[in-house]
């Protein structure tokens, strides 16, 4: 199968998402931080909708991402694929808490080491970290992707794939 070149950036500019949960530049509460590695979360995914994606998206893959965790590598929290072109919005706790996903969504690995979404835990006494929440249009109806996929490979293949994306970056530490 072959990729994509991704859009620039100026042409990526159709699709939005937003959330009942979280917000652009705000620090996220309880219900998105992790419960585990001294964190003391609710540990749910926050609600996403989007809207705006172009008429070619047969798919979306939705990720988590801190840039900020000191791995020289990031932190993954969440790699949902395969998600249905017909689905536009996902409740809180998809991925966590025993609330299923739409059919046919694959959760990949994080680096909790899970395949679901694993909240927000920063180094306590860090500055707050950003939590980037990222919906990708698909041109393709599945990626080539299983549960075995780390973030770091669906993040090879969104990058270079897909025909539109929309983010919000949202805050936290302790």
């Amino acid at each position: 199968m072959a990729l994509l070149p991704l859009l620039n950036a100026s042409a990526l500019a159709e699709m939005r998402l937003t959330s009942d949960d979280i917000a652009e530049g705000r620090l996220m509460d309880r219900d998105q931080v992790y419960a585990g590695f001294g964190c003391d979360g609710e540990n749910l995914s926050p609600s996403l909708s989007w809207s705006g994606a172009p008429e070619a998206t047969r798919s979306y893959v939705v990720m988590a991402y801190d840039p900020d965790a000191p791995t020289g590598s990031g932190w993954w929290h969440w790699a949902a694929i395969n998600i249905p072109a017909g689905v536009t919005s996902l409740p809180e706790g998809v991925g966590t808490d025993g609330v299923p996903g739409p059919s046919g969504m694959v959760e990949a690995r994080n680096d909790f080491s899970q395949n679901a979404f694993g909240g927000a835990c920063p180094p306590e006494g860090s500055a707050p970290h950003r939590y980037v929440f990222t919906v990708y249009a698909m041109p393709q109806e599945a990626l080539p992707l299983d549960e075995t996929a780390s973030g770091a490979l669906v993040g090879f293949y969104v990058q270079n794939a897909a025909i539109d994306r929309a983010s919000i970056t949202a805050k936290y530490g302790r």
